[in-house]
C-alpha cells in the first residue's frame, strides 16, 4: 500500500468535516459552534500530518500537535459535561466519516482495507489518550465542586453585634477544617466580634478526630481575642465525648444555638426583653 492514501483525505477536507460534523449532531455528540471550530482545527491538523506519510508511525512528532489539540479537545469536553461515551463517539464519528471519504476514493480493495486499519489504529490510538485526558478534566471539575461545596457548606452568619455563628453540617476532616478556622477567623475580624458560636447539631458523629479539629478551631478562635461556644452537643455525643476521654474542660458547651446565644448575651451583657 502506498502511505498516500490517507494522505488524500487532505484534498476532501472540507468534505470529511461536513460528514464529521451531521454524524456529530446525529448522534448527540456535540455542544454547537464551539465545537465546530475546534474539530475544523483537529481535521485540519490531522490531515496536515498524514499528507506528511506519518501514517505508519504513530509515534512520529508529525502527529505531537494533534494529539496535544485532541487531549485539550477532550479534557475541554469533560469540563462542559460530556459523558465518556459522549467523548469516545467523538473520535470514533471522525473515523466513520473519513472511511465513507476512503470508500470513495480508494476503489483497490487491498488498499483500502489497509488504509482502513491504519485509519482504526490511528483512531484508537488518540481514543486511548483522551480517556485519559478526559478523566483528568472531569477529576478538576469534581475537584472544584468539592471546594465550592465547602465554601458553601460553611457560613458564618453574624446573628448580633459582636456574636457570629457557623453552623456546621455534615462530617470534619482536615481540609474542611481549614476552611472552617478561615472563614471564622475572617468573620471575627470583618466584624469585630468577640463571641463565636460553633454549632455542631448538624455533625453526624464527633469522634477524636472531630474533637481535635473542634479544639484546634477554639484555640485559633481565642488567639484572635474571641470566646468561643459549642453548641449542639446532643446526649449520644456527649457520650461518646466522654467514652473517647476526650478533654473539653474549659469549652463552653451548650445543648442548642438558642442556650448558646442565650449565653453570649450574657458574657455581653446583654438583656432581651419581650415588647407587650
Amino acid at each position: 500500500m502506498q502511505k498516500n492514501v490517507l494522505g488524500s483525505l487532505k484534498n476532501h477536507e472540507s468534505e470529511l468535516l461536513n460528514i464529521w460534523t451531521r454524524l456529530l449532531l446525529e448522534k448527540g455528540s456535540t455542544d454547537g459552534s464551539t465545537e465546530e471550530e475546534e474539530s475544523k482545527e483537529f481535521t485540519s491538523l490531522l490531515l496536515d500530518a498524514l499528507t506528511k506519510d506519518n501514517a505508519e508511525d504513530l509515534t512520529s512528532k508529525g502527529f505531537d500537535k494533534v494529539y496535544d489539540l485532541m487531549m485539550g479537545i477532550s479534557s475541554s469536553r469533560a469540563k462542559r459535561g460530556f459523558s465518556p461515551r459522549e467523548n469516545a463517539q467523538y473520535l470514533i464519528s471522525f473515523k466513520e466519516a473519513a472511511s465513507q471519504i476512503l470508500s470513495e476514493i480508494e476503489k483497490d480493495a487491498a488498499r483500502l482495507y489497509d488504509a482502513n486499519l491504519q485509519l482504526g489504529a490511528l483512531v484508537d490510538n488518540m481514543t486511548i489518550m483522551t480517556f485519559e485526558a478526559f478523566m483528568r478534566g472531569r477529576e478538576d471539575v469534581i475537584s472544584r465542586q468539592i471546594d465550592e461545596i465547602s465554601e458553601i457548606s460553611t457560613p458564618v452568619i453574624r446573628v448580633w453585634d459582636g456574636v457570629v455563628a457557623l453552623p456546621i453540617i455534615g462530617t470534619l476532616d482536615s481540609s474542611r477544617t481549614q476552611v472552617v478556622m478561615e472563614n471564622l477567623l475572617q468573620q471575627i475580624v470583618e466584624t469585630g466580634s468577640s463571641i463565636a458560636i460553633l454549632d455542631i447539631s448538624g455533625v453526624p458523629a464527633v469522634d477524636s478526630l472531630v474533637a481535635q479539629h473542634l479544639i484546634k478551631t477554639v484555640s485559633a478562635t481565642r488567639l484572635m481575642g474571641a470566646e468561643c461556644i459549642i453548641s449542639g452537643i446532643r446526649p449520644e455525643i456527649a457520650q461518646t465525648v466522654v467514652h473517647l476521654g476526650i478533654d473539653l474542660t474549659g469549652i463552653i458547651t451548650k445543648t442548642s444555638l438558642a442556650s448558646a446565644l442565650q449565653t453570649a448575651f450574657e458574657m455581653l451583657q446583654l438583656t432581651v426583653v419581650k415588647r407587650k
